[in-house]
C-alpha cells in the first residue's frame, strides 16, 4: 500500500493538475478596442470572452465594453477605462455573496444583480479618490485624469 501511495505522489508531482479558473461573467458587447487580462495574459475582448476573478478590463479611445456576471450584475465601461475584478462570490445557498472591484480610470455604468439585491453591503467599487458602497440598483462613475 505504501508503494502505491508513493507512486501516486510521484505521479502527481511529475504531472501537476491544471486548475481551470471558472468564469464569473462574460463579455456581452464590445465596440472598438478592448481587452481582458487574466493572470498576465491579455486577450482581445470579444462577445463571449470569459471574465474571471482578477480579470482586468481595459478599453481604448472611442471604445466600450459590457459584461454580464453570473448573478446578472451588468457593467459597462466607457472609453479609456480600466477596471479590475478583485473579489466575486456568488453562492446564495451558502450565504457567500460579494463583488469588489477597482477602477483606476475612465467611466462605468453599474446595474445591480442578485448579489446587491440580497446583500447590498457586499458590493464595493474602489476608485483613486475613495470606495463606493452600493446601496441602490444603478450608478455611474467617471474618474477624471
Amino acid at each position: 500500500m505504501r508503494h502505491v501511495l508513493g507512486l501516486l505522489l510521484v505521479l502527481f508531482a511529475a504531472f501537476p493538475l491544471r486548475a481551470e479558473v471558472a468564469a464569473i461573467g462574460y463579455v456581452k458587447i464590445v465596440t472598438g478596442e478592448a481587452s481582458v487580462t487574466t493572470a498576465e495574459k491579455s486577450v482581445k475582448a470579444e462577445v463571449c470572452t470569459p471574465v474571471t476573478l482578477g480579470s482586468k478590463l481595459k478599453t481604448g479611445p472611442n471604445s466600450s465594453l459590457g459584461v454580464t456576471f453570473k448573478d446578472e450584475t451588468r457593467i459597462s465601461i466607457g472609453p479609456v477605462s480600466e477596471l479590475t475584478i478583485d473579489e466575486y462570490f456568488y453562492a446564495p445557498a451558502q450565504g457567500k455573496l460579494k463583488i469588489s472591484s477597482k477602477m483606476s480610470k475612465g467611466s462605468l455604468n453599474y446595474v445591480s444583480g442578485v448579489i446587491a439585491k440580497l446583500k447590498p453591503d457586499a458590493v464595493t467599487l474602489t476608485t483613486p479618490s475613495g470606495t463606493i458602497g452600493v446601496r441602490g440598483t444603478q450608478f455611474l462613475v467617471r474618474i477624471e485624469e
